[in-house]
């Protein structure tokens, strides 16, 4: 698992985690993932929102990659200001 200090702050984001956490496999279990990061739920829904298991074992643990997705970008510029703890549902991308 990741440090303390990383763990207080969202690993997509970089916002303050709130009191819910969730861990996210950058290489899903599926595919083998062992290591966790550290995620807002709302973050966390928007990843498996816009990527597939097999779109995300391509993409391993490579953040800039996720932040490169104009759905995802448009994503974290919405929730920036948004508190630690913010709650909203999460559109799946259409496939």
């Amino acid at each position: 698992m990741a440090s303390d200090a990383a763990e207080s702050r969202c690993w997509l984001c970089h916002r303050p985690l709130g009191a819910r956490v969730e861990w996210h496999h950058p290489l899903p279990r599926a595919k083998g993932g062992r290591s966790v990061v550290a995620l807002h739920p709302i973050c966390h829904r928007a990843i498996h929102a816009n990527f597939s298991n097999a779109q995300l074992a391509r993409i391993g643990a490579d953040r800039d990659t996720l932040l490169a997705n104009t759905d995802l970008a448009v994503f974290l510029a919405w929730v920036a200001g948004k508190p630690p703890d913010f709650h909203a549902p999460t559109r799946s991308k259409k496939r």
